[in-house]
C-alpha cells in the first residue's frame, strides 16, 4: 500500500464519522463512534468468515490427502488382482489326489506358488486391499455380482451358494465385486387348475 492511499482511507473513515454520506448510499451516522463500531463489526464478521473458510479448506485438504494415500493404489491393485487370480487358478488346476501322488519337484513347485500367493495377499492386505469370500452371506448387489441362480433348498433364497471369484475391498470402497452363484427358491408346484388351462 502506498503512502498516498493511506491518508485518503483515513479521510474516508473521518468523513463517514463526521456525517458525510458513505459511497454506498448509506445515510450518515449520527454518532461517529457508532459508525466506527458498526464498521469494526463488519470487519470482525469478514474475519470470522475467512477463518471458517480456511478451517474448512484445511479439513477438506486433509481428507483429500488421506483418500489419496488410501485409494491412490486402486488402479495398480486392480491390475495385481489378475496375478493373484492366475495363481489361485494354477493351484486349483491340480486336485488333492494329483498333489499327493506328484513327485518331489512338482510338490516343491506347488509349495512355491502357494507361498507366493500368500505373500501377495499379505502385501495387498498391508496396503489396505482386503479379500472377501461371501459364501453363505445374503446377496448384496453393492458387494457381489450374481453370475447365475441355483435352486437350493438348504440355503435361504437370495444367499450366496458358491463364490466363483473372490471380491476385494480397498479401504471402505469396492475394488472388485465377488462373482457369486445365488440361491433361488425351488419352483412352486402348479395347481391342478392351472395345469388344465
Amino acid at each position: 500500500m502506498t503512502d498516498n492511499a493511506r491518508p485518503r482511507e483515513d479521510a474516508t473513515v473521518h468523513e463517514r464519522a463526521a456525517g458525510t454520506p458513505a459511497p454506498n448510499g448509506e445515510a450518515p451516522a449520527a454518532d461517529p463512534v457508532e459508525a466506527l463500531v458498526r464498521e469494526a463489526a463488519e470487519y470482525k464478521d469478514k474475519l470470522l468468515r475467512t477463518l471458517a473458510e480456511m478451517e474448512n479448506l484445511r479439513r477438506r485438504t486433509e481428507r483429500e490427502a488421506a483418500d489419496a494415500r488410501t485409494y491412490g493404489i486402486a488402479s495398480f491393485a486392480r491390475d495385481i488382482l489378475a496375478v493373484a487370480d492366475n495363481m489361485e487358478r494354477a493351484l486349483q488346476a491340480l486336485d488333492v489326489e494329483l498333489r499327493e501322488t506328484a513327485d518331489a519337484g512338482v510338490k516343491a513347485l506347488l509349495d512355491g506358488v502357494e507361498l507366493t500367493e500368500r505373500e501377495l495377499l499379505k502385501v495387498l492386505d498391508k496396503h489396505g486391499v482386503k479379500k472377501f469370500e461371501p459364501a453363505g452371506e445374503r446377496f448384496d448387489p453393492n458387494l457381489h455380482q450374481a453370475m447365475y441362480e441355483v435352486p437350493d433348498t438348504t440355503v435361504p433364497p437370495g444367499h450366496v451358494v458358491k463364490v466363483i471369484q473372490a471380491g476385494f475391498m480397498i479401504g471402505e470402497r469396492m475394488l472388485r465385486p465377488a462373482l457369486v452363484a445365488v440361491s433361488k427358491s425351488a419352483p412352486k408346484a402348479q395347481t391342478a387348475g392351472q395345469s388344465n388351462n
